[in-house]
């Protein structure tokens, strides 16, 4: 019985130990990190790093019953075997109910410059995919433009390198992935929700062919930060029918983001387009454009936001309340093909107005206010938000 004791007291001393260190109130994008990078950049030398952020949320659209949901627990854990092997995974309770694994990965380090990956990780597109922690953007929800387009939280099994230059202020990432399901279950590509519905996630992932994903930041001007996606391949069929036409489409992604900060002011912005080919053959496969033209899978998609956020707080206090403001255009059916109708109520726009209140390192109180519209003139209902964000 002692040495059981024994042994659980010198492991809760060690994840005590190895803790991750609360997230910096500080908003120059050039030093921001995602849980990940902070369980990688981690200075114990060895053994077992735990953390985690989750989010709870009050939504209430115009007109409609709100509602509040634990929208989000996510368990960091990460092990060090090694000053060059490093292991990282997160488990995300989604609605109290639900449980996906989102990023499980090992890492062996040449150097700084050379960082070998592979298994589960974030597909490197736009800002929000790769820093979607609480504390780290504006707004209770994220972004609309990276739900459908990106579509965030974005990731699939693969592997692939990553590492920075220091000396000319730039990093890399280049992946192989599996892509995007042709049909997920009973999903299908394309609607309002774009290529959401295909998201793999690891789970039991169909492999047709590789998909190749890059991208490029660059952090050498002060407060800056610039990123370059990009993104290439096809949507991965069932055995079954891969062998039909329309079965699978083929995918081409580029995306331009950039962060600034200076002082108590902050920005950011991003443009995100993908164009699809083969889809009048994947429209006449898997929808009945006969019952209804307007619905299926466009050839191409397209969004962008700009956002301002200014710290009404001084310099000199820990705390921060941001007030922000972020306007969002984005289409997921900017062109179409063959007998498919361009749907206005798919190209979208949102007025999204708010405020960021960060009481310490990691904790965030958040309330904001969204006007939406559609190109079909019908406004759409306003929705108001209130959320609490943590990250340790």
């Amino acid at each position: 019985m002692k040495n059981v004791l024994l042994v659980v007291a010198l492991l809760i001393s060690t994840m005590t130990f190895s803790q991750t260190v609360p997230d910096s109130l500080y908003t120059n994008p050039q030093q921001q990190e995602n849980a990940a990078q902070r369980i990688l950049s981690g200075n114990v030398s060895s053994g077992v790093t735990v953390g985690g952020y989750g989010e709870i949320t009050y939504n209430q659209p115009e007109g409609d019953n709100g509602e509040l949901d634990v929208q989000r627990l996510v368990l960091l854990f990460g092990y060090k075997f090694s000053d060059k092997v490093q292991f990282v995974t997160e488990v995300e309770l989604e609605h109290v109910e639900e449980v996906y694994v989102e990023q499980a990965f090992l890492q062996y380090s040449l150097s700084d410059r050379v960082n070998l990956r592979g298994g589960l990780m974030l597909v490197p597109m736009g800002i929000v995919n790769e820093y979607h922690e609480p504390t780290t953007f504006n707004g209770v929800e994220r972004p609309s433009m990276d739900k459908s387009i990106v579509p965030t939280t974005w990731r699939e099994i693969g592997v692939g390198v990553s590492g920075r230059f220091d000396e000319i202020s730039l990093g890399y990432q280049a992946y192989v992935f599996t892509g995007f399901a042709s049909v997920n279950g009973s999903k299908v590509l394309g609607g309002k929700d774009g290529l959401r519905n295909g998201r793999q996630k690891g789970i039991q992932s169909t492999v047709d062919s590789p998909n190749l994903s890059a991208k490029l930041d660059y952090y050498g001007l002060p407060g800056l930060r610039l990123g370059l996606s990009g993104y290439v391949g096809r949507s991965q069929a069932q055995d079954d029918v891969e062998d039909i036409d329309g079965s699978s489409v083929g995918l081409s992604m580029v995306g331009l983001d950039a962060r600034y900060a200076y002082k108590r002011l902050t920005a950011r912005g991003q443009f995100v387009y993908a164009g699809l080919t083969d889809t009048e053959a994947y429209n006449e496969l898997y929808y009945d454009l006969d019952a209804d033209p307007t619905q299926g899978l466009g050839s191409a998609m397209q969004g962008w936001y700009l956002e301002a956020a200014f710290n009404l707080l001084p310099l000199t206090k820990e705390q921060q309340l941001y007030a922000f403001a972020r306007y969002e255009d984005y289409d997921t059916n900017a062109k179409v093909e063959g007998d498919l109708l361009v749907n206005d109520a798919f190209n979208r726009t949102e007025w999204t107005l708010g405020l960021s209140y960060k009481l310490t390192p990691g904790a965030v109180v958040k309330a904001d206010y969204q006007f939406k519209n559609d190109a079909t003139n019908n406004d759409l209902p306003n929705q108001l938000n209130f959320g609490i964000g943590v990250w340790f």
